[in-house]
């Protein structure tokens, strides 16, 4: 049976360049907001159930509109927890198919909104990644164009870093590259020792 590993962390934290630590050594991971991204687009049952809730604009010409979304659900906590509602059973699902199929110890499950949707109760271990607050906010800034306002706005819809370090078995502190990378390695070689039989 594939063991489940959780890897989450907030926006900016630099959840994907540490994922990227593991898919590099041939770790099988799962994306849960890159999948989404495709069920949204994909999936027929999904597809009406969005432009039942949120109109006929979350379309152009059969492509997911996310300006449109993200504008309708980021300032609006009733309409993001809509959103959450219709998406993760979808993305549970697909995941739990893919698990199935897995032949592997263990895959990777990065969600930056691990414990928020509930979804910690399904992994064997679980990895936060950290970084101050002011650095995540500058990466954020840069890497989306966005004000820090809007930055701070999409940090009020997820947990404070102490609250789901608190509840996780690793922790990577990403202040400083070099040190992340150590860290990552440590954690790798527990995860093969632990899941090895």
């Amino acid at each position: 049976m594939t063991k489940v590993v959780g890897l989450t962390g907030g926006i900016g934290s630099g959840k994907s360049r540490v994922l990227n630590l593991f898919t590099e050594k041939g770790i099988d991971v799962y994306v849960a907001d890159i999948e989404a991204k495709k069920l949204m687009n994909h999936d027929a049952k999904l597809i009406k159930q969005l432009v039942s809730e949120f109109g006929v604009q979350t379309f152009n010409n059969g492509v997911l509109n996310r300006k449109y979304l993200a504008d309708k659900v980021f300032n609006n906590k009733e309409q993001l927890n809509i959103l959450n509602a219709i998406v993760h059973p979808a993305v549970q699902k697909h995941f739990k198919n893919v698990l199935k199929n897995s032949k592997e110890k263990f895959i990777i499950y990065e969600n930056a909104i691990l414990f928020e949707n509930g979804f910690d109760s399904n992994c064997d271990v679980i990895i936060t990644i950290t970084a101050p607050k002011e650095e995540r906010i500058k990466r954020v800034m840069l890497r989306d164009q966005m004000t820090s306002e809007q930055v701070l706005q999409r940090m009020q819809n997820q947990w404070e870093d102490d609250k789901k370090i608190e509840k996780s078995d690793y922790v990577i502190y990403n202040n400083n590259w070099e040190d992340t990378v150590k860290q990552a390695e440590i954690i790798y070689q527990k995860l093969i020792q632990r899941f090895k039989s």
